[in-house]
C-alpha cells in the first residue's frame, strides 16, 4: 500500500493543454494489441494514465497487473470518471467485460511493456523533439543530473529536470515522487515541457524504470552511465541481474553512450562507439588531472578530452564528484556545449542533500548525504576524512522493505569510518525499526574493537541528530547521511514531515544558544 502524507493528497501530473487526440483503432495497431468491440475502434484517446484517480474525460486508463490486485478491478471507476478504451492483458480483458462491455479494450499479453509507446503516440512523441540526457547507475545519477542541467543553462538552453529531488520545468519546481515517473506522466511531463520552451531534458533513469518500461518510447539524445554497486538487491535476484537491467539504457535508444569506465560494470558496456570516461589517465576518452582539493573539500581539476582541456572548479567534495562532473562534461561535448559554458556552469552548482554543509556559525563542521548503500557511504565518509583533522561522528539508517543484505555493511562502513557512530531510523516504512538497527549493529559490531570507532544506537533520528551535534567539538565533522534532500520520514506506512538539513540546522543553533 502506498504511503500516505501527513498534511498532503496526492495530486495527478500534469498534462499538456494540446493534445491531437488518436483513434484507439490506431493505437491497438501500434503494438500489435487485439482490439474489441471494433465497432468503438472510431473512438479518439487523448490521455493516458494507469492511476484511476487521476483518469480525465478522453483517457486510455492502463489496468496493469500488480502483486496485490489487478488494475481491471478499477476499470468500473475508471470508465466514470471518463476514460473511453481500456489497456490490458487477458486476465485483466476478462474483468472489464465482466463489468463493461461497452468500452473497446486494448488487451497484450505484456501491456506494460508497450504503455511507454502508446503513450509516447498519444502525447506526440515529445521526446524526438527534447534533447534528453538519461543518466543511470547506482550512485551519482542525481549529482550529474544537476551538473548537466546546470551547464545547459550556462550554455542559454532552457532546461527540465526529472529525478529523485525534484522535476523543474523551465524553472517551476515540483516535488518527485519516483526517481523515474511511470510512462504515461512520463511522456505527459516531457509534452508539457516542450510547451513551455523546454529544449533540453536531464533524467535519472533507475533500474526500476528500465525494468518496468517507465522509459518506453523515449528516445534519448545521450545515455550515461555513472557505476553499479551493490542496491536494490529486494527487486534484483543478484547483482549480474541488476547490471543487465541498468545495460538496458544502452540498447540503442540512446543516440550517444557515455560510460563511466573507473569499474569492471562500465568497461562491460563499452562499445567501439561508446565515448568512455576515467578519472585516472588512460585510454578513455575524457580524463581527468591535476586534480586540487581546498580545505573547504572544494575541488580543481583538468578535464582532458578530444583535444581539449577544461579547467574546472567544483563546489563539490569527494573524487566520486570528480568522477560525475566529468561524465557530465562528456555528456554535454557531445552534444555540442561549449568549454566556456562547461567551465561556468560546473562551477556553480550545488546539489540538495548530496555533501551538503549546514553552516549555523559553528565551529565544526556540518554535512547532510543523501548515501543509503555500502559503497556510497564509504566513499562520503572517506571524502570528510579527506579533509578532517578531527574526529568524524556519524548518524546513519537503513531503509525498511528494501534490500536487506546491505544493513549489516553499512554498519561496517560506517563503523569502520567514524570516530562516532550513531545507528538511528532511516524510513522504516512497514517493518520493525529496531530489526533494521539490529542488522546495521551486528555488522558494525563485527568489526575489532581497535579497527572501528565507538558505537552507539539511538532509534529516534531527531534525538539522534541532536545528540551527534552534543558530541562534537572544535574540528570535528558530524555527517548525516541516508536521507539526504527527503522531506519525510515513513513510518508504519505514514510520511511524518522530517528533514535531515533542518533538524541539524535547529540543532546546531540550540547547542549555540
Amino acid at each position: 500500500m502506498p504511503a500516505k502524507l501527513e498534511g498532503k493528497v496526492a495530486t495527478a501530473p500534469p498534462r499538456p493543454s494540446r493534445v491531437q487526440p488518436v483513434a484507439v483503432s490506431e493505437l491497438a495497431s501500434t503494438v500489435d494489441a487485439h482490439l474489441t468491440a471494433p465497432d468503438r475502434a472510431h473512438v479518439l484517446v487523448s490521455g493516458v494514465t494507469l492511476r484511476a484517480q487521476h483518469v480525465r474525460s478522453g483517457d486510455l486508463f492502463a489496468a496493469l497487473p500488480g502483486a496485490r490486485a489487478h488494475g481491471a478491478d478499477f476499470a468500473e471507476q475508471a470508465v466514470a470518471q471518463g476514460a473511453v478504451a481500456v489497456l490490458t492483458d487477458e486476465a485483466g480483458a476478462a474483468r472489464v467485460r465482466d463489468a463493461r462491455r461497452d468500452v473497446p479494450v486494448l488487451v497484450h499479453p505484456e501491456p506494460r511493456e508497450v504503455l511507454g509507446v502508446l503513450a509516447a503516440r498519444v502525447y506526440g512523441n515529445p521526446s524526438a523533439r527534447l534533447a534528453v540526457f538519461g543518466i543511470t547507475g547506482t550512485s551519482g545519477k542525481t549529482t550529474t543530473s544537476y551538473l548537466v542541467e546546470a551547464v545547459l543553462k550556462a550554455a542559454g538552453r532552457e532546461t527540465g529536470l526529472i529525478g529523485t529531488v525534484e522535476t523543474r520545468i523551465a524553472g517551476e519546481r515540483l516535488d518527485s515522487a519516483l526517481t523515474t515517473p511511470e510512462a504515461p506522466d512520463l511522456h505527459a511531463l516531457l509534452a508539457v515541457m516542450e510547451e513551455r520552451g523546454v529544449t533540453d531534458v536531464t533524467m535519472e533513469v533507475s533500474s526500476h524504470a528500465l525494468r518496468l518500461g517507465r522509459v518506453g518510447g523515449v528516445g534519448f539524445a545521450v545515455g550515461a552511465f555513472t557505476n553499479l554497486s551493490q542496491d536494490h538487491l529486494d527487486f534484483h535476484p543478484d547483482m549480474e541481474d541488476y547490471f543487465r537491467t541498468k545495460a538496458l539504457l544502452f540498447d540503442g535508444r540512446a543516440a550517444t553512450e557515455v560510460v563511466c569506465v573507473d569499474g569492471e560494470w562500465g568497461r562491460r558496456l563499452v562499445t567501439p562507439d561508446t565515448i568512455t570516461v576515467a578519472t585516472a589517465a588512460g585510454d578513455a576518452t575524457w580524463t581527468a588531472t591535476d586534480v586540487r582539493v581546498s580545505t573547504t573539500g572544494e575541488q580543481a581539476f583538468t578535464a582532458r578530452g578530444p583535444g581539449l582541456e577544461i579547467p574546472v572548479d567544483l563546489r563539490l567534495p569527494g573524487a566520486f564528484n570528480v568522477a560525475n562532473a566529468l561524465l557530465a562534461i562528456a555528456c554535454l561535448h557531445a552534444r555540442g556545449i561549449g568549454a566556456d559554458a562547461i567551465r561556468r556552469g560546473l562551477a556553480q552548482v550545488r546539489v540538495p542533500g548530496r555533501m551538503q554543509r549546514v553552516d549555523e556559525g559553528q565551529d565544526f563542521a556540518a554535512v547532510v548525504d543523501y548515501s543509503h548503500k555500502p559503497q556510497a557511504v564509504a566513499l562520503a565518509l572517506d571524502a570528510v576524512r579527506a579533509r578532517s583533522t578531527g574526529r568524524i561522528i556519524t548518524v546513519l539508517g537503513c531503509g525498511g522493505d528494501r534490500d536487506t543484505a546491505k544493513r549489516p555493511l553499512m554498519g561496517q562502513e560506517a563503523a569502520r569510518r567514524s570516530d562516532v557512530l550513531i545507528v538511528t531510523d532511516d524510513n522504516p516504512r512497514t517493518e520493525d525499526p529496531a530489526a533494521i538497527r539490529a542488522a546495521m549493529l551486528g555488522g558494525a559490531l563485527e568489526l575489532p574493537e581497535a579497527e572501528r570507532g565507538e558505537v552507539l544506537e539511538i532509534g529516534d533520528r531527531g534525538r539522534a541528530i541532536r545528540h551527534a551535534v552534543s558530541l562534537a567539538r572544535a574540528g570535528d565533522v558530524v555527517v548525516v547521511a541516508g536521507k539526504g534532500h527527503e522531506t519525510g520520514q515513513e513510518v508504519a506506512g505514514v510520511v511524518h514531515p522530517f528533514s535531515d538539513v533542518e533538524t541539524l540546522s535547529a540543532a546546531i543553533g540550540e547547542a549555540r544558544r
